[in-house]
């Protein structure tokens, strides 16, 4: 019989705990298919990956498996926002309405790109979106400019959990000429090679894998649900279908709060040339990661009810739903079901994680956990 699962890929001596932590997740945490990779330096020393891309594991995990990566979208999107910050082009102190005139309809006049990137602007419900309408960039984007934020923004830190991609992307495309997709492409993942994109093709379909929904993950409920609690008001514009997370819908579409395809190796790259060089690509200045990762709000966030620690677009580390080693000035994003990437600047290393079969519970599941302790206790020990 074959075995149960298979590992391939490499790990450096030095982090050889690392791999045998990522066998355990097989063995004794219910892992499916995923993988795992981590830069330090702006090199690769783990790049892993195995299992099974399908539920009814016919499919193994390869090289170049992508899946649908949920929440580490909005990292992608918020980089791209930080990017033209970086530049020059956008002005965290002004108004959005500056670039988006239409945005300052229903009192949001003066919210500013700050607020908005920062997860402050208090837009967590899209009730002006039409049922259903998720998949049209426009219909979404002329909602959102209608919406009136559900409390005085500026008071209240939120997780923005399916409009932050349109409103960030938005600005991206108003500033740059681009839509976000494009951008994207064209300024990261294009010169860093880097395997992540928003939008696939059906010829990408054969190397996706299967988005494996766990009835007990406790978000995923409720997104999945019609009515009944703030993140199903939040997702009401999602259209409701069977299996939607691997619809040709989900995947075709731009949906950059959540449907960014690709890869822990990708992410890890990508996260590894925000803080440093990559192969020649540096994707932002030292002064802009301080920018980016400089504590906005630490509290119950006005969505989920859970205790986020947020910079600007990007979660800070934060033991129960965002570990991130030891730095607590560490910056990255999880994605529903247990995706999760971050970047640690002082200990000059980026850790990216994916996988298919989704977590239970709404704290960080312990997969992710697991290889981000046994990493960390590599390099207390002097490993690295």
């Amino acid at each position: 019989m074959p075995p149960p699962f298979a590992i391939d890929g490499f790990t450096d001596d030095r982090f050889a705990p690392v791999r045998e932590t990522f066998v355990e997740n097989f063995s004794a945490r219910s892992e499916v298919g995923a993988a795992v990779c981590v830069y330090l330096g702006g090199r690769p020393v783990v790049d892993l990956w195995g299992g099974h891309a399908d539920a009814a594991r016919t499919r193994p995990w390869e090289a170049g498996t992508i899946l649908c990566m949920m929440s580490v979208s909005k990292a992608m999107v918020a980089l791209c926002a930080h990017i033209l910050i970086d530049r020059g082009l956008l002005d965290l102190d002004a108004p959005v309405a500056r670039y988006w005139p239409e945005f300052a309809q229903a009192g949001k006049a003066d919210i500013t790109v700050d607020c908005l990137i920062s997860h402050l602007a208090a837009l967590v419900y899209p009730d002006a979106v039409p049922q259903g309408a998720l998949p049209g960039w426009n219909a979404v984007i002329e909602g959102l400019a209608r919406q009136a934020p559900a409390w005085a923004p500026g008071t209240r830190g939120a997780y923005h959990s399916s409009t932050f991609g349109h409103l960030v992307g938005e600005l991206v495309r108003r500033v740059s000429g681009r839509p976000v997709d494009a951008f994207f492409a064209e300024e990261i993942a294009g010169p860093l090679h880097a395997d992540f994109r928003f939008g696939l093709t059906a010829a990408d379909d054969a190397r996706v894998a299967e988005f494996i929904v766990n009835p007990d993950s406790v978000s995923l409920r409720h997104i999945a649900a019609e009515t009944g609690s703030p993140l199903s008001r939040a997702w009401r514009p999602l259209p409701r279908a069977e299996d939607v997370f691997n619809s040709r819908m989900w995947r075709e579409s731009v949906l950059p709060s959540a449907n960014g395809h690709g890869n822990a190796r990708a992410v890890a790259r990508i996260m590894a040339a925000v803080i440093g060089e990559v192969d020649g690509v540096r994707l932002l200045s030292p002064a802009a990661v301080e920018t980016l990762r400089e504590e906005r709000w630490h509290e119950e966030c006005g969505l989920t009810g859970r205790r986020f620690r947020f910079g600007r677009g990007f979660a800070l580390h934060n033991p129960a739903f965002h570990p991130m080693g030891v730095n607590p000035r560490a910056f990255g994003h999880a994605g529903v079901g247990g995706s999760f990437a971050f970047a640690d600047p002082e200990a000059r290393l980026s850790f990216a994680y994916s996988m298919n079969h989704a977590a239970s519970g709404s704290a960080m599941d312990d997969r992710p956990r697991a290889l981000i302790d046994t990493l960390y206790d590599c390099l207390r020990e002097g490993i690295a």
